[in-house]
């Protein structure tokens, strides 16, 4: 067996809902790696970041939202809040000590709120095309008011396949929990990695997120070319690099 193998567990929630993860034990600070919107904990980014906490000996974990990939759970029933108590119930029972947060997309969002609701254990924050109140400025006006008529909107998504499904539960808890609209409280360092062609995510998106950030500390790298997913080997390379950047003062 790989020795960097890290076999899939499994945490009961309160709710009582079976949540897939893998942990990976070492040394501090922690890697947190939080997917973003219907996607998992067996990315792309998560993978080659996994894989540098193995060859630098850092602890890391990495799991599944409900309703998303080997956790329990419909994904329809899934909300911006209930995936951000998972991702504080998963740190609370799993991690001690230091914590970088590694956000995609809307689990850049949930990083944040995570920040926010427990400042002490968050050393820095990395937030690839990171995607903060995108059920408001995401949607258009028709598909906001067909999301309150049906309850439901389908879009294609940018990689195409199947239709990509948004409930109006989880458009509501999202609009509950903006963050742009007035400055963050948030003071540890944070790193921005956006796509210069982000079409999903605009750039100027990541530019609002800085400028409403309190923290002094906070870099915004963009990558030429680059589209949402940064999955090409140049931009995870980019990715994994700004995460040893946090993690090399602590060593």
């Amino acid at each position: 067996m790989n020795e960097s193998y890290t076999p899939t567990r499994y945490l009961t929630t309160s709710s009582g809902c079976r949540l897939a993860y893998r942990m990976r034990a070492g040394g501090a600070p922690a890697l947190l790696f939080l997917p973003g919107y219907a996607s998992d904990m067996e990315g792309t980014k998560a993978l080659a970041i996994d894989a540098f906490a193995a060859e630098r000996g850092l602890a890391m974990l990495r799991f599944d939202y409900s309703g998303t990939g080997a956790s329990g759970g419909k994904f329809e029933d899934g909300t911006l809040d209930g995936w951000l108590g998972e991702a504080r119930t998963m740190v609370d029972a799993l991690t001690d000590g230091p914590l970088i947060v590694i956000g995609s997309s809307m689990g850049a969002w949930v990083a944040l709120h995570l920040v926010l609701g427990m400042p002490e254990r968050i050393q820095a924050v990395v937030g690839i095309a990171a995607a903060p109140d995108f059920t408001d400025w995401g949607f258009t006006d028709e598909e906001k008011a067909r999301l309150h008529d049906s309850g439901r909107l389908e879009r294609r998504s940018e990689q195409g396949g199947e239709p990509q499904s948004t409930t109006l539960g989880f458009w509501q808890s999202g609009q509950s929990l903006q963050l742009l609209g007035g400055p963050i409280a948030i003071d540890c360092p944070v790193r921005l990695v956006h796509g210069e062609a982000d079409a999903v995510v605009p750039p100027g998106i990541a530019m609002r997120l800085m400028a409403q950030l309190r923290s002094a500390d906070v870099q915004l790298t963009l990558v030429k070319g680059g589209g949402h997913r940064l999955s090409e080997p140049n931009e995870v390379a980019a990715i994994v690099q700004t995460v040893a950047a946090l993690v090399e003062p602590v060593h």
